[in-house]
This record gives C-alpha cells, sequence and structure tokens, in this order.
C-alpha cells in the first residue's frame, strides 16, 4: 500500500468530502492548511498518481483609474453626444467640450468613437468640427462592459463573443487592464479514493525533539521528507524599488567615469533656472503652462549673487564682453527674483559653474528631480526625472559629447542603435536631441545636449568649452525594462514590483 502523509491523507479526505474535485484554494481553507502545505501535498499526490490536476488560463477584467472614473460619468462620445442633443442635436466640438468640461484630449477621442458607433456624422466647420447626433444611440457593449467591471471583475473567456471584443477594445483604450490567472483544480482518482479511506497515513514530523527521545515516541513517527521540487510560500524579502535600484546603477556608473555629483534645491530662482542660461525673460517656455511659480514666497533676493547679476543683464541686453549682440531688451530684476519649481536639471549646471569647488577641467553629473506641468500621458508627468550632466575641458568639441551621449543610450538604456537629430535650446549651439532604438521597443526621444553658448559661461567666469546634457532618465529606464507607459515607474502595483528582479 502506499504511504501517505498526513497533510496528504488529509487532502484526499477533503476531495472525497467535497465529491471527488475541488479547486486549489477551497481545499486550503476546508482542509485547514497552509496553501503551501496544500499544493506540497498535492504535487506528491499527483506524482503517486492519486489525484489529477487541472490548470485553466483564464484573463481577469478591471479597470484602470481612467476607466473607472469613464464607468461613473460615461464615456467620452456618450459624454459629448448627450451635450449635442441637449443643445439642439447640432453643435460644435469645441462649444461641445467647453459645456460638457473634459479636457481637450478626448475631443478626437469623442469625434472618432460617436462616427464609428454611428451615433451621429461629424462635419467640418472652418478649424472647428461640427457634431450633428442622430436620434437613437443605445446602450452599446462597451458601456454594458464598464458597467458590470464597475462593481466585480470580469474573466474574458466567460464572455460572449460580443462582449469579448468591447472588452479588448476598451483594453487598448486603456479602460479596462487585463491579467493572466491560473484556475487549478484538483479531481481524485479511484486509487486517491481508495487510500483515502483507509488509515494509511502516518504521523510525521519534520524534526525531533528531546521530549520525543526521551519518550520514546520518536520510534511511533515518521519523519517528513524533503522535496525540493514541491511548492514554497513566495517571500518578498526587503529590497529597493526596481526604479530606484536603476536611479544608484546610473549613479555608480558615472562616478565610476570621473563624474562627481551636484545637487541643488527644488525650489529655484528664475534667475538660476532662467536667466543665467540665457533664456530670454519673454521666452515661451517661462510662462505659466511650462513652469511652477510658487505663491508664498513668491521671490526671493539676488544679493548673494552679487555683480553676476549685473553681468547676466547686460549679456540679455547687449551681449556684454561675449561678442553677441544680446537679446535686446531691458533686463526685469523682478522677473529674474520669481520663486519658481526646478524646471530642468541644467539649473544644477550652473549652480556646478558658480560653485567655487569647480574643477577644470572636470566633470559633474546629477539625478536631479524637475517638474513641469505638463499634459499626462505615457512618455510625459508633472514630475520627473533628468539626468543632467557637463564636461568642462579646452580641448572639448562636439564628437566628445556625442560620444557621451552613444553610452548613455547603449550602455544604460540598452539601445541597440542611435541617432542625433539638430536641435534648438538658448543656452546651447549647437544643440543636439538624442534619439534611441531598441529591438521590439522602437524609437524614442530621450533629451536635449549641445555646448554651451559664450553668453551663458562668460558671465559666469568659465573659459573653456563646456558640454552640456539633460537626458529624461525615466525613459532610459522604460527602454531598458521595456515599459511601454511612464507611468507604470510610479505605480502602487504591488505586484509588478514585486515581480521585477533584483539584478
Amino acid at each position: 500500500m502506499v504511504e501517505i502523509s498526513q497533510n496528504e491523507a488529509r487532502v484526499l479526505k477533503t476531495l472525497i468530502d467535497s465529491g471527488g474535485k475541488a479547486p486549489i484554494e477551497d481545499l486550503a481553507k476546508k482542509a485547514g492548511l497552509a496553501d503551501s502545505a496544500v499544493a506540497r501535498a498535492v504535487l506528491n499526490l499527483s506524482q503517486s498518481q492519486l489525484v489529477k490536476e487541472k490548470v485553466e488560463k483564464k484573463t481577469e477584467l478591471s479597470l484602470t483609474d481612467e476607466g473607472r472614473t469613464f464607468a461613473l460619468v460615461g464615456l467620452p462620445e456618450r459624454i459629448i453626444l448627450l451635450e449635442v442633443k441637449n443643445r439642439g442635436g447640432r453643435l460644435s466640438l469645441r462649444e461641445a467640450l467647453q459645456h460638457s468640461k473634459l479636457a481637450e484630449k478626448y475631443g478626437s477621442i469623442a469625434t472618432g468613437w460617436i462616427s464609428r458607433k454611428k451615433w451621429g456624422t461629424i462635419e467640418k466647420s472652418g478649424s472647428d468640427l461640427v457634431i450633428v447626433a442622430r436620434s437613437e444611440a443605445p446602450i452599446d457593449d462597451e458601456e454594458e462592459i464598464l458597467a458590470r467591471l464597475k462593481n466585480d471583475i470580469l474573466i474574458l473567456e466567460e464572455l460572449p463573443q460580443v462582449l469579448k471584443e468591447a472588452a479588448l477594445r476598451l483594453t487598448k483604450r486603456n479602460l479596462v487592464e487585463s491579467q493572466a490567472r491560473n484556475d487549478r483544480e484538483v479531481e481524485i482518482t479511484d486509487a486517491g479514493r481508495s487510500i483515502g479511506t483507509s488509515e494509511a497515513a502516518r504521523p510525521e514530523v519534520s524534526s525531533l525533539t528531546g521530549d520525543m527521545i526521551v519518550s520514546g515516541e520518536w520510534e511511533k513517527v515518521k519523519l517528513r521528507n524533503y522535496n525540493v521540487s514541491s511548492a514554497v510560500p513566495r517571500t518578498f524579502p526587503g529590497k529597493y524599488h526596481p526604479y530606484l535600484r536603476f536611479l544608484r546603477m546610473v549613479k555608480r556608473k558615472l562616478v565610476a567615469l570621473g563624474f562627481r555629483e551636484a545637487v541643488g534645491p527644488l525650489v529655484e530662482t528664475a534667475f538660476i533656472n532662467c536667466d543665467c542660461l540665457y533664456m530670454p525673460q519673454d521666452h515661451p517656455a517661462r510662462e505659466i503652462h511650462d513652469l511652477y511659480y510658487l505663491k508664498d514666497p513668491s521671490r526671493a533676493s539676488l544679493e548673494e549673487y552679487g555683480s553676476l547679476v549685473d553681468r547676466v543683464a547686460q549679456t540679455h541686453e547687449n551681449g556684454w564682453k561675449t561678442g553677441s549682440t544680446g537679446w535686446r531688451y531691458k533686463f526685469s530684476r523682478n522677473e529674474a527674483s520669481k520663486l519658481i519649481l526646478r524646471s530642468h536639471g541644467t539649473a544644477l549646471s550652473v549652480r556646478t559653474m558658480l560653485s567655487k569647488d569647480l574643477q577644470i577641467p572636470g566633470k559633474y553629473f546629477a539625478i536631479a528631480r524637475c517638474f513641469r506641468p505638463d499634459m499626462l500621458d505615457k512618455t510625459h508627468l508633472t514630475e520627473f526625472n533628468q539626468a543632467e550632466g557637463i564636461v568642462l575641458d579646452p580641448g572639448l568639441n562636439l564628437p566628445n559629447l556625442l560620444g557621451i551621449l552613444e553610452m548613455f543610450a547603449k550602455e544604460v538604456a540598452g539601445a541597440d542603435k542611435v541617432r542625433f537629430k539638430p536641435d534648438y535650446f538658448p543656452f546651447t549651439e549647437p544643440s543636439v536631441e538624442l534619439q534611441a532604438y531598441r529591438e521590439g521597443f522602437g524609437w524614442m526621444e530621450f533629451g536635449g545636449s549641445g555646448i554651451f553658448r559664450p553668453e551663458v559661461t562668460e558671465p559666469l567666469g568659465v573659459k573653456v568649452p563646456v558640454l552640456a546634457w539633460g537626458l529624461g532618465i525615466d525613459r532610459l529606464y522604460m527602454m531598458s525594462r521595456r515599459i511601454q507607459d511612464i507611468r507604470q515607474l510610479f505605480t502602487s502595483d504591488l505586484e509588478w514590483i514585486r515581480d521585477q528582479t533584483v539584478g
């Protein structure tokens, strides 16, 4: 007769009491055993052909944060359509968005789906679109999926075909997310049933105690076999967040290359963040839609910078001693004193060049947290990180800069191909944008770079060429791990975080 352990006997008895089959989760509850103990017992019983285990793959559907919002208020196309119907059945897209208070980005989405679902027609009117609503627009399959998901999860494989297709469309729209799961069911065999009704199980222990040896009880028990292939409980030891670990790796790599780390405040003056970088005070990048301005306090004193303020002001106005004609406007110290949240890591390069500890030749870097009021999407956040760096040396030129950028793309992001595109920044000339490609991921733009103009370096007292770059290190990580949405880096999805490898 096959000899089985107490846990295995308990699993067999539970299966018999459950009619011969049960999901493995139910087995654990009914048998009063830990999940790992049931898993080990089922593995051993399967090997002895006392039970059979069936695994069924299923896809679990749930709402994303955006999907949860639209499940409550309605899809963008439904919101726009109702607005059009309530206002006579004909309305411009601009007015519909304004009245419905939907963000502008949903305009093209809503009109596209209204047309595709035949809820109305879209007409061109000058620079705007006009929506003409049809009388009938019944609840469709996508709305039914959202309604069902409001209170529960759904299994894709259990849905009718039309609802499956609707769920997949919502997944592509990032309103529904899917997660694969394995449903495991255990069924007892005839051999298992005969063993389960017998008294084949003996008490077993995993270790002997002194009392067992003294009392002689050790002779009546069986030592539990150790099966290295059996399932064990999942453990989650403490470790760095995967993205934080990546940032530390980049820092170590740069330090190993001889770079020194620069630090600076998150709250900057417009003087350091913009004026010292020769960015004119009427530049679009200084408007409120590109910078976060502090309300209280709103300004800071520039006294600590002494004559530097005068040199920068003259450079803006007439070029000072740089050989430039400047921007030809009256420099405002009031504008320069405004406090903002640092919008790019290049502000740290300015602070580095102003430092009394600056070394020439020298190499400096920073992993800088930056802030911009950007529209959130899969490649943009309002709060992000930049890998900022400068190299100062009399013999530097553009090929040296391109070599550094290629190193970043290939060694840090794992890119297969690199290309450089001419660009424009007020503070560098020439200016270069770095783009990289990875097989199976595609092309991605990482950020800008260039050689600081004399209008930047000379007022700061630097007389040598300075290579500078500011790369979106969030995007470098995305390519390195083949992540398609930048928001995943800061997710609270514990399963995703736990599944990231330590190395």
